[in-house]
This record gives C-alpha cells, sequence and structure tokens, in this order.
C-alpha cells in the first residue's frame, strides 16, 4: 500500500464567501510543499475537490501555477501535479541601516534574483536619494532577468531599527531617530510608485525564516535576531504579530534588572554594539567581519568576555519568551560572521529549564536561523509577498453593513 505523504498546509473553508483565503491557503500549501495533485490539496485542506478544481483552474488561468506531467500511482487514474510560478509576482526588500542600505528582488517562493547595497549616509536627506537610486538600479536590473517584470511587482518592503512611535531623542545610535522622524514611508512610495510598507529589522528576520528558513511550515516561533541591537519577531498561529505600533518583540528595550544600578536594557549588552565599543571596532569598517573572525580565532579575552555575557543573557530572553509564548522552537539568526554566530549558539547550551522542555517535542527548543548579512532585505521583501498572498483570517472577514 502506497505511504500517504504528510502534507503542510491550513485549513480551507467550504462556507460561502471564503473563496479570497482558500486561494492563498492553495498558494501557501504549493509554496510549502512543492508538487501537489488536486486530491493532495483537497485532502490536506479540507476543501472539496470541486472547490479545489475552481481554485487550481482560477490560479492556472492568471498564471499562478502550471501543469506538470501526470503522474501514475498504482491502479487508479493518473493524476497532475501542480507547482507555483515563481516569477508571476515579485517584490523588493530594502534595508536601511546605520551606515549602509540593502536592495533586493524576490520571486513567490523566495528566490532572489537581484541584489546591490550601498554606503548609507546618516542623514535622511541625503540618504533618500542614495535609497532611490539603488531601488531604481535594481529595477532596471530586474528587468533584464525577468519579463514584465515592473506589471509583476507588488510592493516595496522596507526594514530598520525599531521601537518605532517612541521618544528616543537621547539615543541615536541605537534607534536611529532622524530617520524615524522623516516621512519616510511617504517619500517612498512617491519616489518609486510602489506600495510601501515598514518593519523592524528583526521582525522582518522572522518573516525570512517564515519564508525559506527554520521557521518555514512552524506555527508558532520566536526569532531573535542578534545585531547592531537585539530584537525578536513573533509567529504565532502561522502569522507575524506586530504588536499595536509594530513594535512587538522589542526584547532589546527590556531591563535586565528591575531594579538598581543595573537597570541596564538588554540590547546594550548582549548585541553586538557593546562587543565593537569594548574591541574598539568601527561597525562602519568593511574589514569589520574579518578583524572579528580574527580576534574570535585568537580567543580574544575581550570577544570572550563579551561572548558569556550575551550567551547567558540570551538564555535568560529565550525563558522569557517561552514561559509567556510557549513556541514551538525558539530560532537564533545574526548579522554576525557565521563562526562567531555559531560559537554564541554553542555557549547559549545548556538552556534554563522551562515549560517548553517537554518530551512531546517535534521541534529543536532552538534552532540557528539564517546567517547571512542580507536576511533583513530578504524578510522585507518577503512581507509583500507575505501580505499579498499567505492566508489570514482577515481575508475571511465580511464588512458588517449595520455598522
Amino acid at each position: 500500500m502506497a505511504e500517504i505523504r504528510e502534507i503542510k498546509a491550513k485549513g480551507g473553508s467550504n462556507q460561502e464567501g471564503t473563496s479570497a483565503h482558500n486561494r492563498r491557503v492553495m498558494i501557501e500549501a504549493l509554496r510549502l510543499n512543492g508538487a501537489l495533485s488536486r486530491a493532495d490539496l483537497a485532502r490536506a485542506t479540507g476543501l472539496t475537490k470541486q472547490a479545489v478544481s475552481n481554485i487550481i483552474e482560477e490560479l492556472e488561468a492568471d498564471g499562478f501555477v502550471a501543469a506538470q506531467q501526470a503522474v501514475r500511482k498504482g491502479r487508479g487514474q493518473p493524476s497532475t501535479p501542480y507547482t507555483l510560478v515563481p516569477e508571476r509576482a515579485l517584490a523588493i526588500g530594502l534595508q536601511i541601516d546605520r551606515y549602509l542600505t540593502r536592495a533586493l528582488v524576490v520571486d513567490l517562493v523566495g528566490n532572489v534574483l537581484v541584489r546591490k547595497q550601498a554606503p548609507l549616509p546618516p542623514n535622511p536627506a541625503e540618504g533618500v536619494p542614495v535609497i532611490l537610486d539603488l531601488v531604481a538600479s535594481v529595477r532596471r536590473q530586474l528587468a533584464k532577468v525577468s519579463d514584465q517584470s515592473e506589471q509583476r511587482l507588488v510592493g516595496l518592503g522596507v526594514a530598520m531599527p525599531g521601537p518605532f512611535g517612541l521618544d528616543t531623542s537621547g539615543d541615536d545610535a541605537w534607534s536611529m531617530d532622524a530617520w524615524q522622524a522623516f516621512p519616510l514611508l511617504e517619500t517612498l512610495a512617491s519616489g518609486t510608485g510602489l506600495d510601501v510598507g515598514l518593519q523592524n529589522d528583526a521582525a522582518a528576520c522572522a518573516t525570512a525564516e517564515r519564508l525559506v528558513g527554520a521557521a518555514n511550515g512552524v506555527d508558532h516561533a520566536v526569532c531573535i535576531y542578534v545585531g547592531y541591537g537585539i530584537g525578536a519577531g513573533l509567529i504565532l498561529n502561522g502569522e507575524l504579530y506586530r504588536g499595536a505600533n509594530g513594535n512587538a518583540g522589542e526584547i532589546g528595550m527590556a531591563l535586565l534588572s528591575p531594579r538598581g544600578a543595573d537597570r541596564m536594557p538588554f540590547e546594550h549588552q548582549a548585541s553586538l554594539a557593546p562587543l565593537y565599543k569594548q574591541v574598539n571596532l568601527d561597525p562602519a569598517d568593511p574589514e569589520l567581519h574579518s578583524k572579528i573572525l580574527a580576534m574570535s580565532a585568537a580567543r580574544d579575552a575581550r570577544l570572550e568576555a563579551w561572548l558569556d555575557a550575551a550567551a547567558a543573557d540570551l538564555r535568560w530572553s529565550i525563558h522569557l519568551f517561552e514561559t509567556i509564548f510557549d513556541p514551538d522552537t525558539v530560532i537564533i539568526s545574526s548579522s554576525a560572521p557565521e563562526a562567531l554566530t555559531n560559537r554564541l549558539f554553542e555557549a547559549m547550551q545548556p538552556l534554563i529549564p522551562s515549560i517548553s522542555d517537554r518530551p512531546n517535542r517535534t521541534q529543536p527548543r532552538l534552532k540557528l536561523g539564517i546567517i547571512d548579512p542580507w536576511s533583513i532585505a530578504l524578510g522585507a521583501a518577503a512581507e509583500p509577498i507575505s501580505g499579498e498572498f499567505d492566508p489570514r483570517f482577515s481575508t475571511m472577514l465580511k464588512p458588517r453593513s449595520d455598522i
């Protein structure tokens, strides 16, 4: 008897008025699993075969899916697998950091088609023209590798350090106050002609992990990003949780002690910024990674002290997230060199016991995520794709006529 394939998918609805949700469910199932037949899709989503057939025909007519060669399994009729057409939808991701900006383009399944970066002036009035030139250059390069690229762009996702909407005037080195006070989204929308969305860099990292990384197919995960600061992206019920002001997961602002002289924000001790300060390195130095790697290989005492302290604080943060959210897994990613990130990950073992340390786990309690300086731009690009095509409960809601 043939083994039944386990398929990752969210449930659809056979009720009237849920076609938008069901369309998203089908697209996500194909993205997570690759080629699936109509019978596979019906079994995984709970939709009727007729509903699946209707949606597949609609998606095929719109160019989002393509039929593959029929496959015969056993004695029954051959089945036709369907796959997504990756280039049918494209999005640009833009990372705005303290010293540089990165832009890239992804397709519907997360393949990176084009990417470029440029040094970024600290003043938005000087930096925005650099960003607009970078985005325009990426679009010109994209047009050379993808037909109808302009018609297929669904948006521009932007990621930068948070928190957003707070009075952080005295701490500009951490929060990029000048950029937060600037009308960035309006300026970018006007300059590019695209729909523009903003998220903090940790949320963008979680979005990248959800699309192509360690959170792919995971319903409940916390993604901790260790960069110049520290933040976390929260994936709850398969969706990124943003909070009321887009600041959910800003754990870097949490105090390590509730009182006394130790009231130091978490990221002022455990992120990469204090490491750079302790070892007298300029984070804008183009040779930064090679110098950090050399110090790590030499077991520099200052770096080793930071490593021990950061690992201890990160263990505390993981315990806190597990206690509050009970995730399937916690994912660690970083903009640090891979060798240093691996050392930090190893130093975080063993973890503090918590409610997540249970015998029936299907995911590792702690996972290493994407270690790539482009992950933030990737997550920024993935957000317009997610917003357009991922299943969300809101797509099932009808506006009420009595209010």
